[in-house]
């Protein structure tokens, strides 16, 4: 379906959506989190060149393999930028669920527009590349496709450490990172089931479905939208949180606690699984930790929509003289610090942004977390180690090691959710599977 150059809902034209996305592009590609970039754009701008963005960062790697046929000494960065931009979103099935699709002429109208208004010397040689890649579009795609760049949109070294930890899931998995994720909401245990929730949506017209266990409050929209536009999300009712993400409440929680158990969620922010954790059971002392007294106020902002108290502390968990009463937890969540490499699909820049040397240092610092947490457990308490990553490195391998240094500590199996959790692309469809997580539960003997 094309779409005039006014983007399709979003009233901007398109040509400064793409000049918006492309700067996004470019500063995913000089390093900096895209969250970080779509902040600081203009608001009435955000939803449109988010959606190209996506779409973009999710191509990149086709775009830059054919941009290197087109062109193969790069223009200046950030006219390099705009031109991948438009070579991805002109990519054959570039995102069917995701940007709206444009007819090919809008786009490269609209991205000359753009070039003329970026630098306007690059305007022609903008115009003459992608004509030609509209031209020859079916040769320049099966050449990039031949190299692992273009072909899966992943950098080099991560599709060969997928390779090693996954040897028959790897394509499954790079599919899957390259669709856009479903919208999965969480369902307030306390006040509605999921299927009564599904109920009140399909009564305005909301296609959704319940999951059903092992996560029993989640419900999966067909399609995305706003959340303003969800029936009780201002009141607290459901909030956003995917299936895999759901499972580590109730892990902790297990059959239930102890009235008033302490309770500490060491890598607290932005708080979703720290307000699940009250909704399965309220009368928690639950310590919310950060080392990012900032990221905290999302965790606050979080509490207050549904009501919920929390102690919040902003302090390295690895640094326990620093924040903790000496006071023993009954069970202590450990959401740690990970390469994120399992949520790919909702953060298409984390591939781009990550190095091989960061997998060993986040290793290193996951190691100092629970060598730092595990004495603070109590005897018979329960201690869940999650990660939302799909490398060995920072799951099985990290349990294992751990395993081997703490004598005390018991591993339990719990079919379905404890153990790798990948994301798999089903035929392209990714809509099926949940984010690629890790989860152990460890008991102090």
């Amino acid at each position: 379906m094309s779409q005039s150059p006014s983007s399709a809902g979003h009233g901007a034209p398109l040509h400064r959506l793409l000049l918006q996305a492309a700067d996004a592009v470019q500063g995913v590609r000089e390093g900096r989190s895209l969250t970080d970039l779509l902040a600081r754009m203009p608001a009435e701008l955000r939803p449109g060149a988010q959606a190209l963005a996506f779409t973009a960062l999710r191509r990149l790697g086709s775009a830059e393999a054919a941009r290197q046929q087109l062109a193969p000494k790069a223009p200046p960065p950030r006219v390099d930028a705009l031109l991948l931009t438009a070579l991805a979103l002109l990519w054959p099935d570039a995102d069917p669920a995701g940007a709206p699709m444009y007819a090919d002429h809008t786009l490269v109208d609209q991205a000359v527009n753009a070039a003329k208004q970026r630098a306007p010397a690059s305007a022609a040689f903008v115009n003459a590349v992608l004509r030609r890649f509209l031209r020859e579009r079916e040769a320049l795609v099966a050449v990039a496709e031949r190299s692992p760049l273009g072909a899966f949109n992943h950098p080099a070294w991560w599709i060969e450490k997928l390779k090693q930890d996954w040897p028959a899931q790897w394509q499954a998995i790079l599919a899957a990172n390259n669709r856009p994720p479903p919208m999965t909401l969480r369902v307030h245990a306390q006040r509605a089931t999921a299927a009564d929730y599904v109920e009140r949506l399909a009564a305005l017209g909301i296609a959704a479905r319940a999951t059903g266990a092992p996560t029993p409050q989640a419900v999966v929209l067909d399609k995305p939208m706003p959340v303003s536009a969800l029936p009780g999300f201002a009141e607290g009712l459901v909030s956003v949180q995917d299936a895999a993400a759901q499972l580590a409440a109730p892990l902790v929680v297990g059959a239930g606690l102890r009235p008033g158990a302490r309770v500490l969620d060491a890598c607290a922010a932005p708080g979703g699984k720290t307000a699940h954790l009250l909704e399965l059971q309220p009368d928690l002392q639950l310590t919310a930790l950060d080392a990012d007294a900032q990221r905290l106020t999302r965790v606050q902002d979080n509490l207050n929509r549904l009501g919920q108290k929390a102690t919040l502390k902003a302090a390295d968990a690895r640094q326990t003289a620093a924040w903790w009463d000496g006071q023993p937890f009954d069970a202590i969540l450990l959401d740690a610090p990970c390469s994120a490499s399992g949520i790919v699909r909702r953060h298409p820049d984390v591939r781009w942004l990550r190095r091989p040397d960061d997998i060993t240092a986040l290793a290193r610092i996951q190691a100092e977390l629970l060598d730092a947490l595990w004495p603070l457990l109590a005897p018979g308490g329960r201690l869940v180690y999650a990660t939302c990553s799909v490398f060995r490195a920072e799951g099985q391998a990290q349990l294992d090691a751990f395993l081997q240094r703490q004598a005390d500590a018991k591993s339990h199996a719990v079919p379905g959710i404890t153990g790798h959790l990948l994301p798999l692309a089903d035929n392209g469809n990714a809509v099926a599977s949940p984010d690629g997580f890790f989860y152990a539960l460890l008991t102090k003997r």
